[in-house]
């Protein structure tokens, strides 16, 4: 590939390989929970943490960390002052998630894992974590990101993000004004504002620069995430999180520490 190709076109050319390795770790994922069903009576092994689990994994060969590397660098926006981001521009990880309102495992993310993560992570400088709006689910999904990204411009994007996936909605339950309600409800200070922007075709942009971002990466269901542009696939539980987070931490040390060599 020539080093002069866009970013656009280097993330559709990868994006069937990404694609491959998420379909991969998703079989992989329902195996391993087949096996684990077959297990429920045994008596429980020193190995079965997630932390034990992602660890068993064989390490990636230098090719792939470059591939890896590769995703990071088209997909990690590291924007200042992005209001769809929480952490440092500069924390040495970044993980990317792919999201849609509707998307019940999203909210499982977001109540679940994601407090964890900001407490052990993203409050320590390791981390920072860039939300994409790809909605999969329709106009009712759509109006929802747009509202969220509404909220960003007044600098309440992640309250008006964890109001709706406080719980599972759906439909009618998304309808403008029960948004306009989420939205006084999470300190949107400008209801009038927040309505324009909702509407705006700068919150179209938006919406189909995540989607189109997506798609060319190959992402076919939510919640996607990248780590570092290590690919994870649905809300796998919070210690495989952390122990990739953990793992990408030390290979972007290691990376520094050579480097500074």
């Amino acid at each position: 590939m020539s080093a002069s190709a866009s970013p656009t076109r280097k993330i559709a050319a990868i994006g069937a390989v990404l694609a491959l390795i998420v379909a991969v770790i998703a079989i992989g994922v329902a195996v391993g929970k087949a096996v684990e069903g077959k297990r429920d009576d045994a008596a429980p092994s020193a190995t079965g943490s997630p932390e034990a689990a992602a660890s068993a994994q064989p390490e990636e060969d230098a090719g792939q960390q470059r591939m890896y590397e590769e995703y990071a660098k088209l997909t990690s926006r590291r924007v200042a002052g992005d209001p769809l981001a929480i952490g440092k521009k500069d924390a040495p990880v970044v993980l990317v998630e792919y999201a849609d309102y509707q998307c019940s495992f999203c909210g499982r993310f977001t109540r679940e894992t994601q407090p964890e993560l900001v407490k052990k992570f993203v409050d320590a400088g390791t981390l920072r974590i860039e939300f994409r709006n790809f909605t999969i689910y329709g106009a009712d999904s759509e109006r929802a990101a747009r509202a969220s990204w509404a909220a960003g411009q007044q600098g309440r994007f992640w309250q008006l993000h964890d109001e709706l996936y406080a719980k599972t909605r759906k439909g009618d339950a998304l309808a403008e004004e029960k948004l306009v309600e989420m939205a006084r409800t999470s300190g949107v200070p400008d209801l009038d504002k927040f309505r324009t922007d909702l509407k705006s075709a700068d919150a179209e942009k938006a919406l189909k620069k995540d989607q189109d971002e997506g798609y060319q990466l190959g992402v076919q269901s939510t919640p996607s995430f990248l780590v570092n542009g290590r690919p994870i696939a649905g809300a796998q539980p919070t210690g495989i999180f952390e122990q990739v987070v953990k793992e990408a931490a030390a290979t972007a040390a290691k990376k520094t520490e050579g480097a500074a060599k």
